[in-house]
């Protein structure tokens, strides 16, 4: 399908043949919803944790004798139900992360870009560059197109002079192709891409 291309500034820099295969496909919410849960189990980073009774210090001995006391058998005074105890199956370190099909990886990012291209919230920009690293002109600029939350999605390499722009524009990030992502792609209300990002997108995904 012919999709326009269109400078910074809003001008009409040619058109691009967008392949079916990758910016056509039915959007499936639930293949995304499974993408992005993967992705955010793998961030967590799993490092909260309790005290475990060999790791609380405190005396060993028992508090008492077992028998002829009258009161209830105690072990230990680190047990769980004493103050300053133990707790008993609480957090561990551990990964969050789990294994999704890289088949179904594939697919829910073809149906992100997919969301984006049938929602008209594409933009397909000639190149993500600027002369000099000034928020206020890139930010005019982004106006221009009518953006206010948007992911851009670059080249290979990022242009650094962009980045040091962007950086301080709320809302608005900045990826090279190979980081593109289903979670940060719909965090966002816009996508706009490069004809290099679109090129390097349809390699990896058709």
């Amino acid at each position: 399908m012919k999709f326009d291309i269109v400078t910074l500034g809003n001008k009409k820099a040619g058109s691009i043949d967008l392949d079916n295969a990758v910016f056509g496909v039915p959007v499936k919410s639930d293949i995304l919803a499974r993408t992005v849960n993967w992705q955010l189990a793998k961030r967590q980073s799993g490092n909260h944790k309790t005290k475990t009774i060999s790791e609380i210090s405190g005396s060993t001995a028992k508090p008492w004798r077992q028998k002829g006391t009258g009161r209830a058998r105690q072990g230990s005074k680190r047990a769980t139900q004493w103050r300053g105890g133990q707790t008993v199956f609480g957090p561990v370190v551990r990964s969050h992360g789990y294994s999704l099909n890289k088949k179904v990886r594939k697919l829910a990012l073809r149906t992100a870009l997919s969301s984006k291209h049938a929602d008209g919230n594409l933009v397909i920009i000639d190149d993500a560059k600027v002369d000099e690293p000034k928020t206020s002109s890139l930010a005019s600029k982004l106006n221009s197109l009518g953006v206010s939350s948007a992911l851009i999605i670059s080249g290979s390499k990022l242009d650094q002079n962009f980045v040091k722009a962007a950086a301080n524009i709320p809302l608005v990030d900045v990826l090279p192709q190979q980081g593109a992502n289903v979670y940060d792609i719909l965090r966002r209300e816009t996508l706009i891409l490069t004809k290099e990002a679109v090129v390097n997108l349809v390699e990896r995904l058709k």
